[in-house]
């Protein structure tokens, strides 16, 4: 080991910093060492009368131990921990109490925390007073007074050897500040890591956030999605008549319009929900439902599209959930149809007691890929609703044509 390599711990950054967080915890056992010695010369005293004292003491000691198996003293000690200790802890849980085994940990972690924070606050007050008088008196400050002392083998005489005694004990203090710190930084994930109950919590956060992402890139990809292939169609198709039918044109550009506006308004709903889910606020959900199918068909045909749509039941009597999740499925399916398929799309929607089922058919086109497993991420966005709905879907090549069933079941969901 090199000479640098060997006095890195004393002067890194990470060093002082943990040198820091002991200390902290020789400030916090100050009024504990008070206490111990006012109830010390309390009971060396022999007028005073010793069950008093001694059941005072009893009460002193429960009240001083109740902080060490404290939430708000955990919270603390893990803030700590993770600003000057550099340990990555996770803040508690909040409105999950810890369980037993999480409060002894914490307990004993506060406990050691304050025994070594004062063993090295007790150690900076004695011995590096000392060790700097030691090396002082070698430049001929305060030898006056080292000259009339003596230190176990050694006395004022002894220069030197002072010198070389008070540049030791530096460089002891300093290793050993870093090896507790190290110590303490190796022991804080152990004694202050999360409970089982705080990572279950912690991981269903995590999916709960993971879920709402995946509905938000569902919205966006369907909505949006379904918006550039509309406005790509009506533009392709309004640039090859531009000259002939200039009111097949204004159609197009109404279209066109119209579709940019209702995309334009789903991706500022999205982009709301991404900057309030920090502060927790959420605004209310897009409302196209089953109810708009006739807009959405209206759209689709517009866009070049035959759609031949077909509905069984009245739409209305289903429950929010299922009409909206029903809409964007139907939405995705005639995007994919509008932007890879070619001929006409046939839509049936049958709405009963039990269940909405949906089928959509479509030509197929040669570029359309076999396995339905690699149909993109509509396909994946359609999965992920039905399966949220706990419903049935199928979608592949039937023959030569490309057929989507959905199967989605009321029970449950009102």
């Amino acid at each position: 080991m090199t000479p640098r390599a060997a006095l890195a711990p004393l002067v890194a950054g990470s060093t002082w910093r943990r040198g820091v967080f002991l200390l902290l915890g020789g400030v916090l056992v100050l009024p504990y060492v008070l206490l111990a010695v006012i109830f010390a010369q309390l009971l060396g005293q022999a007028e005073v009368y010793r069950a008093l004292v001694l059941g005072l003491l009893v009460v002193a000691a429960a009240i001083a131990v109740v902080p060490l198996f404290l939430d708000g003293s955990r919270a603390l000690e893990i803030a700590a921990a993770r600003a000057l200790l550099g340990v990555a802890l996770p803040d508690p849980t909040p409105g999950l109490r810890a369980d037993r085994e999480t409060r002894l940990r914490s307990a004993l972690w506060i406990a050691t925390h304050l025994i070594i924070g004062g063993l090295v606050m007790f150690a900076l007050i004695s011995a590096l007073p000392m060790a700097l008088a030691f090396i002082a008196q070698q430049f001929g400050l305060g030898t006056d007074q080292i000259s009339r002392e003596s230190f176990g083998p050694l006395d004022g005489r002894d220069t030197g050897w002072l010198t070389l005694t008070g540049v030791v004990m530096l460089v002891a203090l300093g290793y050993a500040v870093a090896g507790l710190g190290a110590l303490a930084a190796s022991m804080a994930p152990v004694l202050l890591g999360p409970a089982p109950a705080e990572r279950i919590a912690a991981l269903e956060a995590r999916a709960t956030r993971l879920a709402e992402r995946n509905r938000l890139a569902r919205e966006l990809h369907d909505s949006v999605g379904h918006a550039l292939t509309v406005a790509t169609l009506q533009a392709g198709a309004a640039r090859e008549v531009l000259d002939r039918d200039p009111e097949f044109v204004r159609r197009a550009l109404t279209a066109i319009e119209e579709t940019a506006r209702a995309a334009t308004e789903d991706l500022d709903h999205v982009l709301g929900l991404l900057r309030d889910s920090e502060a927790g606020r959420a605004g209310p959900a897009p409302q196209r439902t089953l109810a708009d199918l006739d807009r959405l068909v209206a759209d689709t045909r517009a866009a070049g599209l035959a759609v031949d749509a077909r509905c069984a039941g009245d739409p209305a009597d289903l429950p929010a959930v299922v009409s909206r999740e029903g809409y964007r499925i139907v939405q995705e399916g005639l995007t994919n149809a509008a932007r890879y398929g070619r001929g006409p799309v046939t839509l049936r929607l049958d709405v009963s007691p039990e269940a909405l089922e949906l089928e959509l058919v479509n030509e197929l086109a040669g570029d359309v890929p076999a396995d339905p497993r690699r149909g993109g991420r509509g396909l994946d966005g359609m999965r992920e609703r039905v399966l949220l709905l706990g419903g049935r879907l199928t979608a592949g090549p039937d023959g030569d044509r490309w057929r989507i069933r959905v199967r989605l079941p009321l029970e449950g969901t009102r």
